[in-house]
């Protein structure tokens, strides 16, 4: 064992080595703004503050008890650093923007800037944390007693001095501390690195102490797998029968809840936040602190189990095994840990409330009783605050002193830390709505907190003080006048269930029922959706509008209020700026509705949104302009907004539909070309036979001497040129009925193979007649292919017979060969005639096209070539004019496979 007084001499030597870090921290990042005190790594360890007394030895006792409990208060705060960056990120943004000083300015600001609802959070908040803070003083007299052993206490500088005398004295420490710096300067915006470092120190502290005991346990316990099997001999097994129940499941949402909502916690994480790009850092950095944290918890509880003496307390296992060990070093730097952790959660919860007590109680009071806030001596607001900040210190110690002295004798840390959890998490619904829902209403969101915050004291706080006071345990026994329905652990009748469980479910219940029902049947007021709209929409907004009008204020009055909070050199500064910004003397400087709402942000750093909006509205009164009329004009200018959008939007849509029809009628000028062009090719080439036709005609009429086989042959031209009519009539029916797809035949798998021969074979006497030869190249096997056969067949007629009518060759020769080719039938038709020039290439297809360089007019109407092109293209395929092995034309077909015969 330790003395005493050797352990208390070591504990006054740590928190003056905090006082030393503290000072020289805060001169260094005064002197260098951009100094490693703002680094991520530094914040990501300040935000360790929520590892305290109860996580150090708490957890260990919680795992000894419980068994796996204890990961659920690891786990929330992870879920939320790993998968809520965006809750976090638009905190800190709002933070920022609004310069927000606490959870309780948050909801203050954002719902109407209302002083009441800033006073219940306030109080709500230090009457929750109250419990939180008596864990820490139990924690630390606790571990005092444990390292100097029962036999040394009240020994030596403790003589006469019990476990109450200690805590008063620690609290009382802690008081002096966090008042000489955590209320050096009135601005509650302001960074506070002096603490914050200190802050990153414990938490390394801490860790490292935690680390070093699990070493050692597993050192000397022969390793984790010898630890547990030890126990397991023994009877000490985990107990899993609990997990995932309904108490797992309750401590998980409320650690959740707990590392947004819980006032130190918001301070470092929100308020002490000087980069946003710091949240990445800490979104895996944090966690990694956590598991760190956590991850020799288990060894050291079964070990405690297994080895130490029935009825020793599990809390204390990281203090008694290295004592039991004869390892008095390390008892101590284990004892400087767990010191630490209570140490940083009592300053900076400290800090935090005192802001909240003194900016949304204290400076209300003032206001609503002070006549003339322009009267006294400047900088006398910047005093009274931080008087009023330091007051509260000692008050909100002094409540988690009360709170020890009365619930002493509680066995287990763990229980209390989570009665300071279930009262804080009643701000959870209020701050996701605040931040979420835009129709979320200041009636709803106070009447919600106060009904979960009358809930929580009735089946939470008040049972904690069962063992004190018999009253109380009647109560729970038999309930008040006898109702037992209303029993604080077995409300309406509910019973079986754990009371954490039951108090939890019971006031976030009603709180979430009352704050829903209550936004949809009331209506904010004009401020709050001025505010709801600057906090939901924070990413697109940015920085927030000003909520004051021109009135009567006058530069000096504006200075005057200003100076009392700010400082006469804060003030100075801001009007000096804003007076080279608008380019006058600052002496007459006219004050704007932009500079008022931006002076508001800057007073609403020290005192708050809600007073600093209250102080500026004694100010600046008498305005032509009222807040109603002016929401009023700005409803009125946002309906003429969206009547203009919506106007825009139609011109669009009559822009876009006259262009449309423009390009409908130049598609239509462009057909109505083609029709007469058509019209034109279609009449020329009826009227040559047509006037052949009447030629003969009339010369069959006339009498005269012809001889019959003059008639015979004019009768011979007459039929020849009324086939040729026929057949050009015919042709151009069958082109339009194909172009419009009215030419519809039955689709069947074809021999392409058959279909060409066939060709072949009707073309033979025509071949024959021209004296042209047929060279078969490669010929691919017998494929089929989807089409009609007699077209397929009238195709290749069609590119045969054009070969042979305009090749005038001395040898004239047409090259016939067909393949297979990736999936496709290909037929080439080539020939040795004069060829079709490039110039002509686009036009060989169009109807009517007979331009052949040397071949000449053959008869034909030049329709042919479409209707194949046609037909092709019904059946799925192409036909083009590609360069061949002869040196005249070559037309390939291509139609897909559809299997082999």
């Amino acid at each position: 064992m330790l003395s005493a007084d050797f352990v208390i001499a070591t504990a006054i030597g740590y928190v003056c080595l905090l006082f030393v870090l503290a000072y020289f921290g805060d001169r260094r990042a005064r002197a260098n703004p951009r100094s490693w005190l703002n680094s991520p790594a530094v914040y990501t360890l300040s935000i360790s503050v929520y590892c305290t007394s109860w996580t150090f030895y708490g957890a260990v006792g919680n795992a000894a008890r419980s068994g796996l409990e204890f990961l659920t208060i690891y786990l929330g705060p992870t879920l939320v650093f790993v998968g809520w960056y965006f809750l976090l990120r638009r905190l800190v943004r709002i933070s920022h923007l609004h310069r927000i000083t606490s959870v309780a300015d948050l909801l203050s600001s954002r719902f109407g800037k209302s002083s009441r609802l800033g006073v219940l959070v306030t109080c709500i908040a230090v009457v929750g944390i109250a419990p939180y803070i008596a864990l820490q003083l139990k924690a630390v007299t606790s571990s005092i007693q444990a390292i100097a052993g029962s036999s040394e206490f009240g020994q030596g500088s403790l003589a006469g001095i019990d476990d109450v005398g200690l805590a008063f004295g620690v609290a009382a420490g802690m008081a002096l501390f966090t008042i000489l710096f955590g209320t050096r300067h009135v601005d509650a915006k302001e960074q506070h690195h002096g603490v914050v470092a200190a802050i990153a120190f414990e938490a390394v502290v801490k860790l490292a102490a935690l680390v070093a005991v699990g070493v050692f346990v597993v050192f000397i316990g022969g390793g984790f797998e010898a630890i547990f099997s030890r126990a397991t001999e023994q009877g000490i097994v985990v107990d899993t029968t609990s997990s995932f129940d309904s108490r797992w499941i309750t401590t998980l949402v409320l650690s959740i809840a707990a590392i947004v909502c819980l006032p130190r916690q918001f301070q470092v994480t929100v308020v002490e936040n000087s980069d946003e790009n710091h949240l990445r850092v800490a979104g895996w950095a944090f966690p990694a602190y956590m598991m760190l944290m956590s991850v020799f918890i288990l060894p050291i509880a079964i070990y405690g189990l297994t080895v130490m003496p029935q009825g020793a307390n599990p809390d204390m296992f990281a203090l008694t095994l290295p004592l039991a060990a004869g390892q008095n070093g390390l008892a101590l730097f284990a004892f400087i840990g767990g010191f630490s952790s209570a140490t940083s959660m009592i300053i900076l919860e400290s800090i935090a409330l005192s802001i909240m007590v003194s900016n949304h109680i204290i400076m209300p009071l003032v206001l609503r009783f002070s006549t003339a806030p322009q009267g006294g001596e400047g900088q006398g607001v910047s005093r009274l605050l931080l008087t009023a900040r330091r007051l509260s210190i000692v008050l909100i110690l002094s409540l988690g002193f009360f709170y020890f002295f009365f619930t002493r004798d509680s066995d287990a840390l763990a229980p209390i830390g989570l009665i300071s959890f279930t009262a804080i998490a009643q701000f959870f619904p209020a701050l996701l709505a605040a931040i979420f829902w835009r129709d979320a209403s200041l009636k709803a969101v106070s009447a919600a907190i106060l009904a979960g915050f009358v809930i929580w004291a009735w089946c939470c706080f008040l049972p904690s003080f069962q063992s004190v006071s018999p009253a109380v345990s009647q109560l729970l026994t038999s309930g008040p006048w006898g109702l037992s329905w209303l029993r604080p652990e077995a409300m309406f009748g509910l019973t079986g269930w754990d009371p954490l469980a039951h108090a939890a479910f019971w006031s976030l219940s009603a709180n979430v029922v009352i704050l829903t029902l209550g936004s949809l049947l009331t209506t904010p007021s004009a401020l709050e959706r001025i505010q709801a709209q600057a906090f939901v929409d924070v990413f697109r907004r940015g920085t927030p509008q000003q909520n004051f009008v021109r009135g009567s204020a006058t530069a000096n009055d504006l200075f005057f209020v200003a100076e009392r909070v700010l400082g006469e050199r804060r003030a100075a500064a801001l009007f000096e700026v804003e007076a080279r910004e608008s380019g006058v003397d600052p002496a007459v400087l006219d004050p704007t509705p932009e500079f008022i709402g931006r002076l508001e942000r800057e007073l609403a750093g020290s005192i708050g949104a809600a007073s600093a909006h209250v102080m500026l509205s004694k100010v600046v009164a008498g305005g032509d302009v009222s807040l109603e009329e002016m929401m009023q004009m700005a409803d009125e200018t946002q309906h003429a907004i969206e009547y203009s959008q919506q106007l825009e939007r139609t011109s669009a849509e009559l822009r876009l539909t006259a262009r449309k029809l423009e390009e409908a009628n130049a598609q239509l000028r462009e057909l109505d070309s083609q029709k007469d062009e058509f019209l034109s090719q279609v009449s020329h080439e009826v009227r040559t036979p047509m006037t052949s036709i009447r030629s003969f005609s009339e010369i069959l009429l006339e009498p005269g001497e012809l001889d019959q086989s003059q008639r015979q042959r004019f009768v011979s031209t007459i039929h020849q040129e009324s086939l040729r009519l026929t057949k050009l009539l015919d042709e151009i029916l069958d082109l339009s009925a194909l172009e419009r797809g009215e030419r519809n035949w039955q689709s069947a798998p074809v021999d392409a193979e058959a279909a060409l021969d066939r060709a072949l074979l009707v073309c033979d006497a025509l071949l024959r007649q021209k004296g042209m030869r047929v060279e078969h190249g490669k010929r691919a096997p017998l494929t089929m292919v989807e089409g009609d056969a007699d077209r397929l067949c009238q195709v290749f007629i069609n590119l045969i017979s054009n070969a042979v009518k305009y090749n005038n060759g001395s040898d004239p020769v047409v090259r016939i060969t067909s393949a297979l080719r990736t999936g496709s039938y290909v037929v080439d038709i080539a020939d040795n005639g004069p060829g079709i020039a490039k110039s002509d290439g686009k036009l060989i297809f169009e109807k009517f096209w007979r331009g052949v360089s040397g071949g000449g007019d053959q008869g034909g109407a030049g329709l042919g070539l479409a209707i194949s092109r046609q037909i092709v293209a019904r059946m799925n395929g192409t036909l083009e004019l590609v360069p061949g092995p002869l040196s005249g034309a070559c037309f390939r077909v291509r139609l897909p496979v559809v299997g082999r015969a």
